[in-house]
């Protein structure tokens, strides 16, 4: 998977039911799980649908408030974009301003503390179970036009009207190249508040966690059908879960709940490299300040370094389902755009995954029946909102609504096409925004 290999490609229609993706983070696991699939019948409290971070996260808040969990994942813990991003902790949520304006300034607190949730949890988490994951502060948003920076400078002035601003700091033009080593944008907005992480050790570290507390963890268990009721059934080719209740969390994988949920959601493929290990004087020069990345571009590349000095690198969001013939050479002239200094540099790894996308941007988070939930379609920031959704779920399970219900109550888009078709009538959505990008 490493070295001599000059495009380790693989994307979630290579990687089968059970091993992870040849990623770099599958190559540096620091913690290696196993669990058995689910053979026979089980009963619980609740049962939860997808190990990857709204599951897990769900599981493990559940236990911890003394809930009987079991835990079903159809290939392995954080096998799919959990596993597998940018690794980059972003505030916020897709469609947050849609949900301020629907819930007016009554729920203007409520939604600006979500905001920030997800990093708080992960934190604690971290902290609490010696999680190795690499978590790391700082984050730039980068200006690749005058416009972009001028709409950086009014979200400045926004975020000191919040009483943010001692944790963020704009870049001028004449800063940039000093920040980030290079002189492909205009200006940047740093916040010390997000920051980055491996994800995937992450997400194995919070299982694991979950799992030396009680909660059942199975692997390799696709669910074929939930039936609906007083006590829901959730259904594997071996096994059955009975439980007071059932959270689906499966995200761009999952075809589960299709008269609630199908034609809402849409699975996008993004792609990521990760170079040879640079060095510690050349990464210095790239990245001083160990920033994590993300352009303004409505399709947007990403970028930061690796704990061990490699840039990883991604981009390339597409709806039509098409793996380009290299990842490699498609994200490295993207790359030595940013870093011509990387000419010579090595790719060790290149890899793809679904996220889950919602036409309007606001996450799926309600209910499916008074005692099925779900939580899915983050939109590409999921490793914050994830951790946030995950102590929705569990509130909901406790009978507390408030939260779940600031989302529940959101109007979806429901594309008339569904599938493949509905991804191409969203792809032709996406090419207004790469025209728009070129502007």
């Amino acid at each position: 998977m490493h070295g001599n290999q000059p495009d380790n490609q693989a994307v979630a229609s290579n990687c089968g039911a059970a091993p992870h993706c040849g990623s770099y983070y599958a190559a540096t696991i620091n913690k290696t799980l196993s669990f058995p699939s689910l053979q026979g019948e089980r009963r619980a409290d609740v049962c939860v649908i997808g190990a990857g971070f709204t599951g897990v996260s769900t599981a493990l808040t559940l236990v911890e408030r003394g809930y009987k969990v079991v835990l079903l994942e159809q290939h392995r813990v954080g096998w799919g974009a959990s596993g597998r991003n940018g690794g980059q902790l972003i505030a916020g949520f897709t469609g947050q301003e849609k949900l301020q304006k629907l819930h007016g300034q009554e729920a203007a607190q409520l939604i600006s503390h979500l905001a920030y949730r997800g990093h708080e949890i992960i934190a604690e988490r971290v902290e609490k179970y010696h999680i190795d994951c690499d978590l790391s502060y700082g984050y730039i948003d980068v200006a690749s036009k005058r416009r972009q920076y001028r709409e950086l400078k009014e979200w400045l002035g926004e975020l000191v009207q919040h009483g943010l601003g001692d944790e963020v700091e704009l870049v001028s033009p004449e800063r940039i190249s000093d920040v980030l080593g290079t002189h492909a944008y205009v200006g940047g907005l740093i916040s010390m508040r997000n920051g980055h992480l491996h994800p995937l050790n992450l997400c194995l570290g919070e299982a694991d966690a979950a799992a030396a507390q009680g909660v059942e963890i199975y692997e390799g268990s696709p669910v074929l059908d939930i039936q609906h009721g007083d006590t829901p059934v959730v259904t594997t080719a071996d096994g059955r879960v009975s439980a007071d209740f059932v959270v689906l969390a499966g995200n761009a994988y999952q075809r589960l709940e299709r008269p609630r949920l199908g034609k809402l959601l849409f699975p996008a493929t993004t792609y990521i490299v990760a170079t040879e290990p640079l060095g510690e004087e050349l990464a210095r020069r790239l990245n001083p300040s160990d920033l994590a990345v993300c352009d303004m571009n409505d399709i947007p590349d990403y970028f930061r370094l690796s704990a061990d000095g490699r840039l990883l690198f991604g981009g390339l969001c597409n709806f039509t389902a098409r793996e380009p013939r290299s990842i490699q050479a498609a994200l490295r002239r993207r790359l030595l755009a940013v870093y011509p200094q990387l000419e010579d540099t090595r790719i060790d790894y290149a890899w793809g995954g679904k996220i889950g996308i919602v036409v309007n941007r606001i996450p799926l988070i309600g209910r499916a029946s008074k005692n099925v939930f779900y939580s899915l379609g983050y939109c590409g920031h999921g490793v914050n909102t994830s951790h946030m959704a995950g102590e929705i779920m569990a509130e909901a399970v406790a009978g507390t609504f408030e939260r779940m219900d600031v989302f529940d109550k959101a109007r979806h888009v429901r594309l008339p096409l569904g599938g493949k078709l509905g991804g191409h009538l969203l792809a032709l959505g996406m090419l207004y925004y790469r025209l728009r990008d070129l502007r």
